[in-house]
């Protein structure tokens, strides 16, 4: 039988059983990460910014990790996968960190991989692409669910409502390319045909052309955007400027309240894959997952004065996870903790149930995953 963890549960416990910290800068266990804080995934790396830093904070004021202070040390790559390089390359050449996290999206992770694996640097990704874990690479872990988790979650739901053709809309780089590639490989197994295949990039400012060719798809029973970013928020808008009626689908990387805000109306009965987080408060009682992302949920709104995303909780179990890995090691030891991680069983964090082993870097099922639906600004589960 698997043991839950609860990923913020132990601080109290080790906060007690810890003397106040008085310890040397060559004591601090020192995190690195690099988000993309400003730039075209800004949606996405801000929140994580946010949630490292209010995570690590509330660690240290419990006692720290094996009695000592965390150091995080975050570089903002602006969303240009060149620029993680840099950062990454500065994180472990310079400030000779501990553990890495980040990529907020797929193409920045994606850059930094032969980095990770030649410095023998335990890595959690935050990006989406299931490229990032398969094939596994021995220092490489991710949080968030994969494009093809999302990919299947939305054929069930296309299945359970008839549909059997679908145009797709996908951006063209990192998490959107990948998507596709994943969504066009696992249609057939589904029964389902795409119809209208376009693609678009994360920096136009709009899609109307792809659009009225997929309007004008013969057979096109729903339409299916892969993207993250702001990329699809401009879609949204132009699907309702078109005034296409379409059943609509998303990605996991749209389950936030920011994307909601900046399209409105225009995303109401937008159905996607989405995590805990987006429907925390309506979670159920036995849900093992409820007091966390509750909690969670509770603290960064309060912090930050905004809603959280799920895009938060990908930095909260990149964090997390590897506390649990410290933890369970007793110790900083960069192998030691890689080889934790790779053991990790039962964890419960935001994204869901983690159960890693030496062939699983991401250790969650597509139970994962519920279906939700935009409407009025919230996100409400139709499965």
């Amino acid at each position: 039988m698997k043991v839950l963890r609860w990923a913020g549960a132990g601080l109290t416990a080790l906060s007690l059983a810890l003397a106040p910290l008085s310890v040397k800068a060559a004591d601090e266990i020192r995190v690195g990460a690099f988000l993309a804080v400003t730039g075209v995934m800004s949606l996405m790396g801000d929140p994580e910014k946010k949630t490292l830093e209010m995570e690590v904070e509330k660690i240290n004021a419990g006692g720290g990790l094996l009695g000592r202070p965390i150091k995080l040390i975050l570089y903002d790559d602006a969303s240009d996968p060149e620029k993680s390089v840099t950062s990454v390359k500065r994180l472990i050449e310079n400030d000779k960190v501990d553990v890495i996290m980040g990529g907020s999206g797929t193409p920045q992770s994606m850059s930094v991989l032969p980095l990770m694996e030649k410095a023998e640097m335990p890595y959690l990704s935050m990006g989406g692409g299931v490229g990032i874990v398969e094939p596994v690479r021995k220092w490489t872990f991710k949080t968030p669910q994969t494009d093809r988790m999302a990919a299947e979650k939305v054929f069930l739901d296309m299945k359970r409502r008839g549909i059997k053709k679908f145009a797709l809309l996908s951006e063209n780089v990192g998490f959107g390319k990948s998507g596709r590639d994943q969504t066009l490989a696992l249609a057939p197994s589904y029964g389902l045909e795409v119809v209208a295949d376009e693609v678009y990039s994360p920096r136009d400012v709009d899609v109307t052309p792809q659009l009225t060719k997929i309007r004008g798809a013969a057979g096109a029973q729903a339409l299916f955007v892969f993207g993250t970013g702001q990329g699809p928020a401009v879609v949204t808008r132009n699907i309702k400027q078109l005034g296409i009626t379409l059943p609509t689908y998303q990605s996991h990387g749209v389950a936030s309240k920011e994307f909601v805000k900046l399209v409105g109306a225009a995303a109401d009965g937008t159905r996607l894959p989405a995590g805990a987080l987006a429907i925390a408060d309506n979670l159920r009682p036995e849900n093992p997952q409820r007091g966390l992302v509750q909690g969670f949920k509770k603290d960064f709104e309060a912090r930050w004065k905004m809603d959280v995303n799920t895009l938060a909780g990908h930095a909260y179990d990149a964090l997390y996870l590897y506390v649990d890995a410290v933890k369970r090691a007793g110790s900083t030891d960069k192998a030691k903790v890689r080889d934790a991680l790779e053991k990790t069983q039962g964890f419960i964090g935001t994204a869901g149930l983690v159960n890693m082993s030496p062939t699983d870097h991401m250790g969650l099922s597509l139970s994962s995953f519920s279906m939700v639906e935009i409407n009025k600004g919230d996100f409400t589960i139709v499965e």
